[in-house]
């Protein structure tokens, strides 16, 4: 089971980091199997929108975009994603950024094209393990901000292995006693003690 720690936050006051939060439910009866980021490090990742697309001059599979960044002018990406298209608020990343798997982002030329930057699929950005395009955004994704920040992939994530014991908490149990209709007993669920309490403690009379 994965649990973002915010989450965690909406129904309980967490006030602790999250290496300690994790050795807090170890302890609880939970077993940690991991403490990690929402994705996995990259840099210099913006939300951009793609203002014009158009098909590549020399290759019917790629699109030249033209890009705005939130800041000056509109920058010039080639794009192979079959789904890149005006309107859409998608993640760029710029020239310096460094992406999982080591992918250094750099001003490029492809097929006589200048390229500044890349549009980035949710695969190539470490957030899943297979994509059909570019990551595609919601309508209000703020452009210009980094992406990390507005997807809050800085986020801890806590993985967490639950047994049934501790998914299915043993509570008290109200049992009427034998031959007496008019007092209840309380006594210990079966999964945790086969005995009843004292009924000179536990029984109410009616």
């Amino acid at each position: 089971m994965r649990v973002p720690t915010s989450w965690l936050a909406e129904w309980v006051d967490v006030p602790w980091q999250a290496p300690e939060l994790g050795t807090r439910l170890t302890m609880a009866g939970f077993e940690l199997e991991a403490l990690e980021s929402a994705a996995p490090p990259f840099t210099h990742v913006i939300v951009a929108e793609i203002v014009e697309a158009v098909r590549h001059p020399q290759a019917d599979k790629l699109q030249v975009c033209k890009v705005a960044t939130g800041s000056g002018e509109p920058v010039q990406i080639v794009c192979g994603a079959p789904n890149a298209r005006a309107g859409l608020k998608t993640a760029l990343a710029i020239p310096g950024a460094k992406l999982p798997g080591d992918l250094n982002i750099k001003a490029a030329k492809l097929r006589s094209v200048d390229s500044f930057g890349m549009l980035c699929s949710a695969k190539e950005l470490g957030l899943a393990d297979g994509s059909n395009g570019i990551l595609e955004l919601p309508a209000n994704a703020p452009v210009g901000q980094s992406l990390r920040e507005y997807l809050s992939l800085d986020e801890s994530i806590v993985e967490l292995s639950v047994s049934p014991k501790v998914a299915r908490p043993s509570w008290p149990t109200w049992r009427p006693p034998h031959g007496r209709r008019s007092s209840w007993v309380i006594t210990q669920d079966s999964s945790t003690s086969a005995k009843s309490r004292p009924k000179s403690r536990a029984a109410i009379a009616s």
